[in-house]
């Protein structure tokens, strides 16, 4: 394995060059090489060190030894070498005693180094060492890859693709690297061949054996975003917010925008000049149409917005369950709900309400239905005839904590109500709740939590009743839960659903996890 220094070096450095590794790392990699051959021709489990030159290229080689505590010294107890009085490695260790004569100053962790001649090696050796060299400098390409692209998760980066997979595509990126769309990441019916340029969002960067993975997506909402900062400088600017995004990729996308600047227009801004940039956008995504609407800080007037072109009647709002119903003529029925759904579903989710779409003759249908129940329910509960529950529903009372606990002279405005009426409605109204109240606590006494669930850290006691009577009597019971699941079942905060749940499956406290995924899977 002998090669001109010279020679040598230039090949350092146009690896260096092309790789995009530093010449340290290469030269580091030669000197592991050649200590490889170095010890392959020995034949023995010795422990060589090389060192090289960075300007000539020449090398000097040396055996080493570490020193290791006598047996029953000082530092014995420092080092696992001794156990039976026997050196674990006697060719690459020495004891302390030994390594003093050759060195007074010797002490234990410290290497005696003697130098060995440099020999030309055979075609066998020269081929390990090149081995070697390639394993070093491809870890090395790999780590660089990785630092590189693990601080750019989230971002959207060009590529061009080098090949179509079944399970994807393979993407070739700056610097060398590769990236991988899986096949559930691609838009729909879009058309990719090798040489197309493709913008990608980054989602995640693995550390595997055979070299960091690049995952990237084309169907991300994050892509969508990234894309208009692109075209539309006042993005970038901070002029123009972008509160959220929605996208049926391949089919439509939504996103809400808004401003605090009064003489831009934020839509107009994004749709730019005969819609170059929403275009622009939109050929980028595979045609996939945007459509553009105006944030609004009224949950009912961001809806309208986000409803667009559907024309709605009338909007009824459940802040509790935050629902909204839609009311619309019959005939603009099938244009709010989209087709499959879409309109309506991107609406939903940009504007994070459930919404309910129903024609006019649906929505007095089911106003008719609910104004029957609560007649009934008030009849029931309250033991009043049906013209004072009728008027209790027309007069907007839908429980019975309304009328048991809003101030009475609200009710007294009622024109066909007078005080010994409204004293008595409010007495039984409480009555009934008191009457309820205690049912439920004999109910829950019916039902015991296990002892591992009223142990649990994070767990009272009444909450662990409560979970009982709905069939959550053990912590394994409540580790099968969702978030969303002991949201419904017992009313508490998001965050304290998850780590309720995290600490019944055996796992660290954390925070409820993100219903949204920055990729979809």
């Amino acid at each position: 394995m002998k090669m001109d220094p010279a020679d040598l070096l230039r090949v350092i450095e146009s690896v260096s060059n092309e790789k995009g590794v530093s010449e340290e790392i290469i030269f580091q990699a030669v000197e592991a090489a050649l200590a490889s051959a170095i010890k392959k021709l020995r034949r023995k489990d010795v422990d060589v060190r090389v060192a090289m030159d960075r300007a000539t290229c020449e090398y000097e080689a040396f055996r080493r030894w570490e020193v290791v505590a006598d047996d029953g010294g000082e530092a014995a107890a420092d080092s696992p070498a001794e156990d039976d009085g026997a050196l674990e490695f006697p060719d690459r260790q020495i004891r302390l005693s030994e390594a003093r004569e050759r060195k007074a100053d010797a002490e234990v962790g410290e290497y005696l180094e003697e130098p060995v001649p440099v020999v030309e090696h055979g075609r066998i050796s020269a081929q390990y060492a090149r081995q070697v060299i390639i394993q070093k400098v491809r870890e090395a390409e790999r780590a660089r890859i990785f630092e590189l692209y693990q601080g750019r998760v989230g971002e959207m980066i060009n590529g061009v693709v080098k090949s179509v997979e079944r399970s994807g595509v393979v993407v070739g990126l700056m610097d060398g690297a590769e990236g991988f769309i899986p096949r559930s990441d691609l838009i729909p019916r879009e058309s990719v061949r090798p040489h197309d340029r493709l913008r990608c969002y980054l989602c995640e960067v693995r550390s595997e054996p055979r070299g960091p993975q690049l995952v990237l997506s084309r169907t991300a909402t994050e892509l969508l975003l990234e894309l208009f900062r692109l075209e539309v400088p006042e993005i970038g600017e901070g002029l123009i917010e972008i509160v959220s995004g929605v996208r049926a990729p391949g089919a439509r996308a939504r996103i809400a925008v808004r401003t605090r600047e009064p003489r831009i227009d934020p839509i107009g801004a994004c749709v730019g000049m005969r819609g170059s940039r929403v275009q622009s956008v939109s050929n980028e995504l595979a045609g996939e149409r945007v459509d553009i609407v105006q944030w609004d800080e009224n949950p009912a007037q961001y809806v309208l917005n986000a409803m667009v072109p559907a024309d709605i009647v009338s909007v009824l709002v459940d802040e509790d369950a935050r629902t909204m119903s839609l009311i619309v003529e019959e005939e603009n029925l099938s244009q709010a709900i989209g087709r499959n759904g879409q309109n309506v579903k991107l609406a939903s989710e940009l504007t994070a309400w459930t919404l309910n779409v129903m024609s006019l003759e649906e929505a007095k249908e089911k106003n008719e239905e609910d104004t029957g129940r609560l007649q009934r329910e008030f009849h029931e509960q309250l033991e009043v005839g049906e013209e004072v529950a009728s008027i209790l529903v027309q007069e907007g009372f839908s429980q019975i904590e309304e009328i048991a606990y809003v101030p009475e002279r609200e009710i007294l405005e009622i024109e066909e109500f007078d005080e010994a009426l409204v004293r008595e409605l409010r007495g039984r109204a409480k009555s009934w709740l008191l009457t309820r109240a205690i049912a439920e606590e004999v109910r829950l006494m019916d039902v015991k939590p296990g002892a591992d669930l009223l142990a649990m850290e994070g767990m009272d006691r009444d909450l662990a009743y409560r979970l009982a009577s709905q069939g959550v009597v053990t912590m394994q019971d409540l580790a099968d839960q969702s978030v969303d699941e002991l949201i419904e079942l017992e009313r508490m905060g998001e965050e304290r659903a998850g780590r309720l749940i995290m600490t019944a499956r055996g796992g660290p406290s954390e925070e409820a996890p993100d219903q949204e995924q920055v990729c979809n899977a």
